[in-house]
């Protein structure tokens, strides 16, 4: 059976995920390599309802949005669904798997937001991924939050569940450390701030230099 890549990019809201996951696809797919981009929230069931309660269409008793635990359970279980209906089936017949965002996601968001010690929220966070397929890298997008702050507001979307400009900042600090939260993977950490064609040039040499032999 072949094994393929699996990539992941991380980083804020306004870091340039998304696009710089589209640019590498394409990239890559240029090379003739197969490449499957995919995200998470997934777009499967449950990954579609985390989307609503992200952008606020569905919400709790009192107009409140789920607490962090119930945030990081969802979360969870969309990402094993992922695993098992997008990723795993790519990656065994030797492809490329392209994620803008993966478990890293809940590591940042959900910790940062439980107010109730990062250290032991990471531990349980970790522990309800335990059985989720490792990345063979994961390229986080480093950008200042004022900077992802702006982009967003050129986007003209309404503000999702975590982007307020306090919760961003402490991603931002959050992310710059994020090997220490996941020892056993590969992070490398990008200057995001260039122009997209930048970003997507160290991407690539990341990319390249993670699978070098």
């Amino acid at each position: 059976m072949s094994h393929g890549r699996f990539v992941v990019l991380e980083g804020i809201d306004g870091a340039g995920t998304t696009t710089q996951a589209a640019l590498l696809a394409k990239r890559l797919k240029s090379g003739g390599t197969a490449v499957r981009t995919t995200r998470e929230p997934s777009d499967g069931p449950v990954g579609t309802l985390i989307r609503q309660v992200l952008s606020g269409r569905i919400v709790g008793p009192g107009g409140l949005a789920p607490g962090w635990e119930t945030m990081a359970l969802l979360f969870a279980a969309d990402r094993m669904d992922h695993v098992e209906t997008e990723i795993e089936p790519f990656l065994a017949n030797g492809g490329v798997v392209i994620s803008d965002r993966y478990d890293a996601s809940s590591l940042a968001y959900q910790s940062v937001s439980s107010g109730r010690g990062g250290e032991d929220a990471v531990s349980w966070i970790r522990t309800l991924n335990r059985y989720a397929r490792r990345p063979d890298v994961t390229i986080v997008l480093d950008v200042p939050s004022d900077v992802a702050a702006g982009r967003r507001e050129v986007r003209g979307e309404a503000a999702q569940l975590y982007e307020q400009n306090e919760v961003q900042r402490s991603l931002v600090v959050f992310y710059r450390d994020l090997a220490r939260y996941m020892p056993k993977d590969r992070v490398v950490l990008v200057d995001a701030t260039g122009s997209v064609e930048q970003v997507a040039e160290t991407i690539h040499a990341a990319y390249l230099g993670a699978f070098a032999t």
